[in-house]
């Protein structure tokens, strides 16, 4: 569970980063998007760069599930009675981390269908030319939502899943607490601030 967290943590760092080039224009934008087609080039042949990273990243989801139902299933059967009361400290990120994650998974599914394959894209979907293609997206009310909502549960999923991950890799201690759910808080937030603005920008007439 933690590690693919991890791997998945170190994607949404690479790809907000690849998203806000948006704001610097379509030939920045789609030219970033031919980048990711020829990563790796000429070691590695068109596309293979890209395939390997999706092949790591979608190892690493069915992983992070497969954890997460092994784990519901122990908890279950450790204490088939719910406690009376909740537990004091318990955060509502960590209260909601399995919603959150069920709310992921079907975002995932949706995001490849919209802006990957164009199955569900709500304009005149174009391969090559990503730069438009958010605009067709984000130009719809209910795409606004749905990215809105699904990158409000990765806020929530990265601040509690980071420190989580820390405690379980043995990272985390006494000392060090303060310093790691600071660290979880920040990128948590950076990481939703830099999805979100995307869809804002589009909205405001910021990228147009």
């Amino acid at each position: 569970m933690a590690v693919s967290g991890l791997i998945m943590l170190a994607y949404l760092v690479a790809h907000v980063a690849g998203n806000l080039k948006v704001f610097f224009g379509p030939d920045e934008f789609n030219g970033y998007g031919h980048w990711l087609r020829v990563m790796g080039a000429p070691v590695l042949h068109h596309g293979w760069g890209l395939w390997t990273a999706r092949i790591v990243l979608l190892a690493a989801v069915l992983a992070h599930a497969v954890s997460a139902y092994q784990l519901s299933r122990r908890d279950i059967r450790a204490r088939p009675t719910r406690y009376a009361h909740r537990r004091k400290g318990a955060s509502y990120a960590t209260r909601t981390m399995r919603w959150g994650g069920i709310i992921l998974g079907l975002f995932i599914v949706w995001h490849v269908l919209d802006l990957t394959t164009g199955t569900v894209h709500s304009g005149g979907f174009e391969e090559g030319r990503p730069y438009q293609n958010v605009i067709d997206t984000f130009s719809t009310w209910y795409g606004n939502v749905v990215y809105i909502v699904a990158m409000l549960a990765v806020g929530l999923h990265v601040r509690h899943g980071f420190w989580s991950a820390a405690q379980t890799l043995g990272v985390g201690n006494a000392r060090r607490e303060r310093a790691l759910r600071l660290t979880a808080n920040a990128l948590a937030l950076a990481l939703t601030a830099g999805f979100i603005a995307v869809p804002v920008g589009v909205m405001t007439g910021v990228v147009n």
